[in-house]
């Protein structure tokens, strides 16, 4: 019996790993293959040093990542080294760090893909720098600059909002398709939920400094989710990542009558919610889907525009059609034609 073609599958945080699974699931024709996040190199040094921890290629990422892909029964190829020669597709979560190997792979033919994983970085000052200077590496700007590696053949995004806000940055346009992307493609599935409280002020906050970034002014952000909420009932939801402690410490003398919550469904909290508080959140975009008042450090009108497709959930296979154009025409030894400004939407002709 003739084996499947290999596709590797290049994971992160649980959000990426779970969308890079959606995708898989829809190409089942496909012998799927996953990895977590990795760096070769000088940087795999700094990551076995655990210099790199706070990103997605560090040891708790990898860790968590692992834990998924073996309860799921997924296979896994750590780096993708084992099938390195055989695969002939990649799928990944992020392009800020594209991998030697993969650079070699893509040289060789191999039809890369990339997926938006949700909300990007804002456009700061080290975005700047690493887009004037371009000996810099990409991943000093973080997921501010998600899509300017232009490896792929393809990269999958969320919205027209979002098809514009590359384009803007200098991505292809013709590489651009519009698909929506799994997680954050079916709000209303959340509205259905356990959480017990409804229409209270609800207060998201981030792991920004968990993860290097350092524009987290916590408590200026804790004040205006304060003035914010008034007399109304607040609840601080904090971020899976967060250093549990010192988060409760900053909260306490700025909001001592909140109920601060670190377990259970970020999304479903917001669902019940009458007013959501968030800093640079893809739970944004979960408010502003179920009619919730939304505060934000992005403009409100700004999100609106650039709000995920709501398609019921069918992003995964959205993706699995344009992975199945890239690896079709990579067979005939050929690339997908580049899309129209008119038919980037999935479902058009490529």
């Amino acid at each position: 019996m003739r084996s499947k073609p290999k596709a590797l599958f290049i994971c992160g945080s649980l959000n990426q790993t779970t969308q890079m699974h959606a995708v898989a699931r829809e190409l089942p024709e496909l012998d799927a293959w996953f990895t977590p996040y990795y760096v070769e190199g000088l940087l795999d040094r700094a990551r076995r040093a655990r210099l790199l921890d706070m990103t997605i290629a560090g040891f708790p990422w990898k860790e968590r990542c692992q834990a998924y892909l073996a309860e799921h029964g997924l296979s896994l190829d750590y780096q993708g080294k084992r099938f390195h020669d055989e695969y002939e597709l990649v799928v990944t979560c992020q392009d800020v760090y594209v991998s030697p190997s993969l650079q070699r792979l893509v040289r060789k033919g191999v039809g890369l893909v990339l997926v938006q994983e949700g909300m990007t970085d804002p456009e700061n000052f080290m975005y700047q720098i690493v887009r004037r200077v371009r000996l810099l590496p990409r991943w000093f700007a973080s997921t501010a600059a998600t899509g300017l590696s232009r490896e792929y053949e393809r990269f999958c995004v969320a919205s027209e909002g979002y098809r514009d806000l590359f384009v803007r940055k200098g991505c292809d346009p013709s590489k651009l398709v519009v698909t929506g992307i799994p997680n954050f493609d079916d709000m209303e599935r959340y509205r259905k939920n356990d959480f017990p409280e409804r229409d209270y002020v609800l207060v998201c906050t981030s792991d920004a400094r968990e993860t290097g970034k350092f524009f987290d002014d916590r408590p200026s952000f804790l004040k205006s989710a304060v003035a914010i909420a008034g007399d109304r009932r607040l609840i601080v939801k904090l971020h899976p990542n967060e250093d549990v402690e010192r988060a409760k410490q900053e909260i306490a003398p700025l909001a001592p009558h909140a109920t601060i919550v670190t377990r259970g469904s970020a999304e479903e909290m917001v669902a019940n919610c009458g007013v959501l508080v968030v800093q640079y959140s893809t739970l944004a975009y979960v408010g502003l889907a179920l009619g919730k008042e939304v505060h934000a450090k992005y403009p409100v009108t700004e999100l609106r525009r650039l709000l995920p497709l709501q398609n019921g959930g069918t992003s995964g296979k959205a993706i699995a059609e344009v992975c199945r154009q890239v690896f079709a025409s990579r067979r005939r030894g050929s690339r997908p034609e580049k899309s129209r400004p008119d038919d980037s939407r999935y479902g058009a002709s490529p």
